[in-house]
């Protein structure tokens, strides 16, 4: 009996360490669709800025993706010269798939244009400010125009411990 409370005890200590060590550990991220139900068009003639206030009521994260759908288009990622001149001959990257998915990978900002011909000119690029680790930790995503891939790795963890817990106490 003392070996079985023994067991118990060092089961509920290792949790309590791992539990405080990892207890800010929580794997997010967001799939957002740039345009909504739109998708990555031309903005309407009196609403140029229509991509920049949709990126900026929202808040992204490293690790969240943004997911472009067009058709007879496609979207580019540049430097902020080349965003500001619309200019398209040097993307960083560049897709024309029509479904293109893209993962913001660091913080800062991300310019985008589209490629298409006179497309930028008319309102067609968005600017994406990925927030630094201790921006994030401060407030949640926005998860109305995302959807939610969370899953808390201390929930995983605890019903580990606790599965290797009841497998000793009975």
């Amino acid at each position: 009996m003392a070996s079985l409370f023994m067991n118990s005890t060092k089961s509920i200590l290792l949790f309590f360490i791992i539990f405080s060590s990892l207890q800010h550990l929580y794997v997010s991220s967001f799939e957002f669709e740039v345009g909504e139900t739109k998708g990555w068009v031309v903005p309407p003639a009196n609403d140029s800025k229509l991509y920049n206030d949709w990126a900026s009521e929202n808040r992204f994260r490293i690790g969240d993706t943004l997911r472009f759908k067009y058709a007879k288009d496609s979207v580019m990622v540049v430097i902020e010269s080349d965003y500001k001149r619309c200019n398209s001959t040097r993307p960083v990257f560049f897709s024309n798939t029509g479904n293109t998915i893209f993962k913001l990978d660091r913080w800062g900002l991300f310019y985008f244009i589209s490629g298409a011909s006179g497309h930028c000119e008319k309102g067609q690029r968005m600017i994406v400010k990925v927030m630094a680790p201790e921006e994030s930790s401060s407030g949640g995503g926005n998860g109305s125009s995302g959807s939610s891939g969370a899953v808390p790795a201390i929930v995983v963890l605890i019903q580990l411990v606790f599965s290797v817990m009841g497998s000793r106490i009975f």
